[in-house]
């Protein structure tokens, strides 16, 4: 038998995305469609942007003259057809030079003017101010590292896969090569980044993860001892989102300390216990989906057989209460939860209470959760800012994992600094290459130890797209 309920999206085992999220909406119908609506095809307008550059193609007719002689009068075309091209990637050195001047009049001895200060016979040159290269002594660009960062941390490419692609291009570099570009450049950023993380722990709502992570070559570690990834994210209504990506050697609630070190709000986040010791000033809420999650596994432990139990059902229920309102006010949202989402809540604890269950079995192990986070999953009433599920710092750990798979290891921590720049980017809309290219041309102009306010004009929220543009060029 077929469960409605389960999603069909199939990941490797192991991953943290390979048990089935719900949300409420996949149990939104109670019957099998036998016959599902044909899904609509998309138009071609659909298909291509409109910000996809054209290309017109005029085909001239061979012939001026008609069959009897006479010349022919254009009177316009007509369109035939039209097809996606593509040019693979082109690469070609820049070499800049510095026009250089000179004042032949006070190169002169009987120069007049008073406030020369040339030494007789001695030309003054002047020359043109070339910006700052990336990195000292490298041939790295702006666009080919914008290039190279997103294609490993956007779309999961190995930086050895990338040297095959480059050497087709003509750039014979190493890997060992761009993974320095990478680290000095991640280096050369890390003050937008902590810049960034300040932005975020200054917020009133946030929503926290945590993923185990490889990281090769660490000094006073092996390869095989496994570290973490942490996130922290700003909630979906935040119109200056941050996405943080924090490394660590460990998952110990000290480095939750450490990580959220002077923010005073609410973190919704897992059942982990590490979160606990971040103190009476942090209200803590949790995640239904992370409950939905374990009383699903119960439910589809047969896999020929799917038994939905009560808890389950009233999970399903509180998810499909919240789509009615999911693009209400945060007010509205508490008044509705209060007056419909509560009532759903109580009867899922009434049931849990009453239920009995072998405490090493899957229900029992979901039974045992749920009665542990019962304070934590209760707080989302109080709050209509904060969404039902942690779902969307659990997507921001997806690109990590599958790029992670891709990469088989990390070889830099500086992989926290990049994924936070680049999800930060997406998250307030802007094309993650645009911007990556805009810092890395800008910020080696600035001074040394730049301030806080000139960092702050290269904060995502404060780049529109037009400021963006010169960096596709």
């Amino acid at each position: 038998m077929v469960d409605p309920n389960q999603t069909s999206l199939q990941l490797d085992e192991g991953s943290v995305f390979s048990t089935p999220e719900q949300t409420g909406q996949q149990s939104e119908e109670t019957e099998v469609v036998k016959h599902p609506a044909k899904k609509r095809k998309r138009t071609r307008n659909e298909t291509i942007s409109k910000d996809l550059p054209v290309e017109e193609v005029v085909i001239d007719h061979k012939d001026k003259q008609c069959e009897h002689g006479h010349e022919l009068t254009a009177v316009g075309t007509h369109f035939v057809r039209e097809e996606l091209c593509m040019v693979p990637a082109k690469f070609f050195v820049k070499r800049y030079f510095e026009r250089t001047y000179k004042c032949t009049d006070c190169e002169k001895t009987d120069c007049e003017k008073t406030d020369c200060e040339k030494i007789d016979g001695v030309s003054h040159f002047y020359h043109g101010n070339t910006p700052k290269g990336l990195l000292a002594h490298s041939l790295v660009s702006p666009s080919l590292l914008a290039e190279i960062l997103l294609q490993k941390y956007s779309m999961g490419t190995p930086l050895y896969r990338q040297i095959q692609q480059l050497k087709r291009g003509g750039l014979l570099v190493t890997e060992t090569t761009i993974a320095n570009w990478v680290i000095k450049a991640a280096k050369l950023l890390e003050p937008l980044y902590d810049l960034m993380k300040d932005h975020l722990l200054s917020q009133r709502f946030l929503q926290g993860d945590e993923t185990p992570y490889q990281v090769l070559q660490e000094p006073g570690r092996t390869a095989s001892q496994r570290s973490y990834i942490w996130v922290a994210r700003s909630i979906s209504q935040n119109n200056q989102p941050v996405v943080m990506y924090a490394y660590a050697n460990t998952r110990s609630g000290k480095f939750a300390q450490s990580m959220y070190s002077g923010f005073t709000g609410v973190l919704q986040r897992d059942g982990y216990a590490g979160y606990n010791l971040l103190g009476a000033l942090v209200t803590r809420v949790g995640c239904w989906a992370h409950v939905r999650r374990k009383f699903f596994a119960d439910a589809d432990k047969d896999k020929s057989h799917f038994q939905e139990t009560e808890g389950l059902r009233l999970i399903n229920e509180m998810f499909m209460l919240e789509r009615e309102w999911k693009n209400s006010s945060a007010s509205e949202r508490y008044l509705m939860r209060q007056s419909k989402l509560k009532l759903v809540i109580d009867q899922f604890w009434t049931w849990c209470d009453q239920t009995e269950s072998l405490p090493k079995c899957l229900l029992g192990k979901a039974l045992t959760y749920a009665q542990g986070q019962r304070a934590a999953l209760n707080r989302v009433l109080d709050y209509g800012e904060i969404n039902l599920s942690n779902n969307a710092s659990e997507r921001n750990m997806k690109s990590l994992i599958i790029g992670r798979k891709n990469w088989l290891f990390s070889t830099s921590t500086d992989d926290a600094i990049w994924m936070t720049i680049l999800e930060t980017a997406k998250a307030n809309g802007l094309d993650p290459r645009r911007y990556i290219q805009t810092l890395l041309e800008n910020i080696p102009q600035l001074p040394e130890f730049a301030k806080a306010e000139e960092l702050e004009a290269y904060l995502p929220w404060n780049l529109g797209q037009s400021e963006l543009q010169s960096a596709s060029a």
